[in-house]
C-alpha cells in the first residue's frame, strides 16, 4: 500500500485553493498544514504539497519528462465524474482530451482528465 506522495509546487496558495475543492470531493480530509505546505489524507495514504524553494522555481514540471506522469483517483460513480467535470469547468480548469471526453483513455473507461495549477495531469476514473 502506498504511504504518501509528496509534490513540490510553484505557488502554494494557488495549489491549496485548487486541492481544497477537489480532494474533499474525492473523500480526502485535510491532514496537516504548516507555513510551507499542507497534506490531505484518505485512509492510510496521504498527499503532501510543499512550496518549491526559490532556487528551483525556474524549472517547471512537464509530465513528458522523466518522473511522475499523472495521478489517478477512484470516483464513486460516473455521476461523480460528471459532477467533478462541471465543477472543474466552472472554476476554469481545462479539461484535457475534451474531444474524446469522457472516454479519452479508450476501452470504455469513463474518466475526466485535467491539470492542476502546476500542470500535473490528474484523472478521475469511474468504477467499471
Amino acid at each position: 500500500m502506498l504511504h504518501h506522495v509528496e509534490i513540490n509546487v510553484n505557488d502554494l496558495r494557488k495549489t491549496r485553493s485548487f486541492y481544497d475543492v477537489l480532494l474533499p470531493e474525492m473523500g480526502y480530509s485535510l491532514y496537516q498544514e504548516w507555513e510551507l505546505g499542507f497534506s490531505y489524507k484518505f485512509d492510510n495514504t496521504y498527499l503532501v504539497f510543499v512550496q518549491t524553494i526559490e532556487k528551483h522555481l525556474e524549472s517547471t514540471y512537464h509530465r513528458g519528462q522523466t518522473g511522475l506522469n499523472h495521478l489517478a483517483f477512484h470516483a464513486k460513480s460516473r455521476e461523480q465524474v460528471d459532477e467533478i467535470t462541471k465543477m472543474l469547468e466552472v472554476q476554469g480548469t481545462k479539461i484535457l482530451y475534451k474531444d474524446k471526453h469522457p472516454y479519452a483513455s479508450g476501452n470504455n473507461v469513463y474518466a475526466v482528465f485535467f491539470e492542476d495549477p502546476d500542470r500535473i495531469k490528474l484523472e478521475i476514473v469511474a468504477p467499471e
